[in-house]
C-alpha cells in the first residue's frame, strides 16, 4: 500500500506542477471571464457527469454560498441537480440533451456556461456548450488529457495535463477553488 500511496502523490504533484507551468495565464483569463459575467449581473450555469457533476455542484455552491469571504450570494446554478428535469429530458429526448435543454431554457445573452469533463468528450456537455453559444453565452470548460472536443468547442478551455482520471479530477477541484478565490478577491476587494 505504501508504494501505491507514494505513486498517487507523485502523479498528483506532477499534474499540479504541470498545471502551474502551463495554465497560469489561462486561469487568469478564466477568472476575468467569470468576474465580468458576475459584475454584469449575469449568471453562471455549470454541468458535468459523474464526479464532474459533483464538481459542478461544488462550483455553484461556492459561488452562491461563499468560498472564503463573507459577501453577497453570486448567481450560479448546477444543471445536474434537478432529477425531474434530468429524467424527463433523458427519457423524452435522450441523455445527450439533458444539459442543452436546460441551457436553452435558462441561459441568457451574457451568461457563462461552464462544462466539466475529464475526457473533454462528454456528448451532453458538448451539446450544452453549443446551446450556450447559440444563446449568446460565453463558454468555459474544465477538461483533461488533450482537451477532447470541448477544448475546440468552448471559448476558453482549462486543460489539466494528465491522462489519469483521478489526477484530472483533482486538478479540476484545484481550478474551481482557485477561480472562486480570484473571483471573490476581484468582486469584493474590501472583504479580503
Amino acid at each position: 500500500m505504501q508504494k501505491q500511496i507514494l505513486t498517487h502523490f507523485r502523479g498528483h504533484l506532477e499534474a499540479v506542477t504541470a498545471m502551474s507551468e502551463q495554465l497560469s495565464e489561462r486561469i487568469e483569463d478564466a477568472a476575468r471571464l467569470l468576474t465580468e459575467t458576475l459584475q454584469n449581473g449575469c449568471k453562471v450555469l455549470v454541468a458535468g457527469n459523474g464526479g464532474s457533476a459533483a464538481d459542478a455542484q461544488h462550483f455553484a455552491a461556492e459561488l452562491v454560498g461563499r468560498f472564503l469571504l463573507e459577501r453577497r450570494a453570486l448567481p450560479a446554478l448546477a444543471l445536474t441537480t434537478d432529477s425531474s428535469i434530468l429524467t424527463a429530458v433523458g427519457n423524452d429526448y435522450g441523455f445527450e440533451q439533458i444539459f442543452s435543454r436546460q441551457v436553452e431554457a435558462l441561459a441568457k445573452r451574457g451568461d457563462l456556461f461552464i462544462g466539466i469533463s475529464t475526457s473533454g468528450n462528454s456528448e451532453n456537455v458538448c451539446r450544452a456548450v453549443e446551446a450556450a453559444r447559440n444563446s449568446g453565452c460565453a463558454t468555459l470548460t474544465l477538461v483533461g488529457g488533450q482537451g477532447g472536443r470541448l477544448a475546440d468547442l468552448s471559448d476558453l478551455a482549462l486543460i489539466v495535463p494528465a491522462k489519469h482520471t483521478p489526477f484530472v479530477q483533482e486538478g479540476h477541484l484545484l481550478l474551481i477553488h482557485l477561480l472562486c478565490d480570484l473571483v471573490e478577491r476581484q468582486l469584493f476587494p474590501q472583504e479580503s
